[in-house]
């Protein structure tokens, strides 16, 4: 038998094809992104190891692109050294399903009134369905998800909030240890808001926004983000306000310049900001890459509530330096 060699052409790597292969002119839009990405370098540097919160709701959860797109940047967040812990809600889907069963929603000061029978497909729609969805969209994107609820290791325990809403809860006990275990082995917590109450077998639907509120103030996190589907706090002129003090929320609320569905927001952002969270930003979650224009460039996403001195300045920073 006689052999033939036959010489095979070595595989050329990306530099080599762009020498040999193909040009490609440098084009602004190639230099924007990597002066962005110079640019962020502080706001990296300020985060790594911080722990951020971030209450992921309104249309986006119906929308897989942006969906898709939140996993991404949550996935980037993990990747440069940040402790993204994810809390969602998950209306519109409970919302759905109750039509479909035929079981009438109502609502009291924007809160949802639950029943006992109500409360099961609550906690079907929240920690099945959308916290899945969410869990699986992160793990696509090359992260590490876990999906929980406050049930898991009583990581929430609640008492009724008001009669008339039933058993929409109060968090009375947090148990965050859970959270840290997650996020320091290298994992994502996905949290859906429901929880246990001080009864056996009583089970609690959370607000979203109360849920998150309540975990970035036991983890005394770093930063909270609140993602809606208004631009931010407006102020009497309809202006979106970028900085405010806790003092400046509160007159804003007594003059009625905040009012309607921002006023429970704004209420948990100056709750959590007592309790030890650094700051609260009430952002966009319609604009693309909120999260990350919020976290990494001067420019940021919403309206940014705290009472406390920055302890780094970043040259450059939105709101006078007084960002971070």
């Amino acid at each position: 038998m006689v052999w033939t060699l036959v010489p095979v052409r070595p595989r050329l790597g990306r530099d080599e094809q762009g020498l040999s292969m193909r040009k490609q002119d440098m084009n602004r839009d190639w230099t924007a992104t990597a002066r962005t990405l110079s640019e962020a370098l502080p706001y990296m540097q300020r985060y790594s190891g911080a722990v951020v919160v971030v209450k992921f709701g309104g249309n986006a959860m119906g929308d897989d692109e942006a969906m898709a797109e939140f996993a991404r940047d949550i996935v980037l967040m993990k990747q440069v050294g940040i402790h993204p812990v994810v809390c969602h809600g998950g209306g519109p889907m409970i919302n759905e399903l109750l039509g479909k069963l035929g079981i009438e929603s109502h609502f009291v000061r924007g809160k949802r009134v639950t029943t006992r029978e109500t409360v099961e497909v609550v906690e079907m729609v929240l920690s099945g369905l959308v916290n899945k969805r969410i869990v699986q969209a992160i793990n696509d994107a090359g992260g590490r998800a876990v999906g929980i609820s406050g049930k898991d290791d009583d990581l929430m325990v609640c008492e009724a909030d008001d009669p008339e809403l039933g058993f929409v809860g109060r968090p009375v006990e947090m148990n965050v240890q859970i959270i840290r275990d997650l996020y320091n082995a290298g994992l994502i917590p996905v949290i859906a808001p429901v929880a246990t109450g001080m009864e056996d077998n009583e089970t609690f639907n959370v607000n979203g926004d109360t849920a998150a509120g309540a975990i970035a103030g036991a983890l005394k996190a770093d930063r909270l983000l609140l993602l809606t589907d208004v631009a931010g706090v407006k102020n009497a002129e309809g202006e979106v306000v970028t900085a405010m003090t806790p003092a400046q929320v509160r007159a804003m609320i007594e003059d009625g310049t905040i009012a309607g569905g921002m006023i429970p927001k704004t209420e948990t952002a100056l709750q959590a900001i007592d309790e030890g969270v650094r700051a609260v930003v009430i952002l966009d979650g319609r604009v693309p890459n909120a999260t990350l224009l919020e976290l990494f460039t001067e420019h940021g996403a919403g309206s940014l509530i705290r009472s406390t001195e920055p302890r780094v300045k970043p040259r450059g920073l939105r709101q006078g330096g007084s960002e971070l």
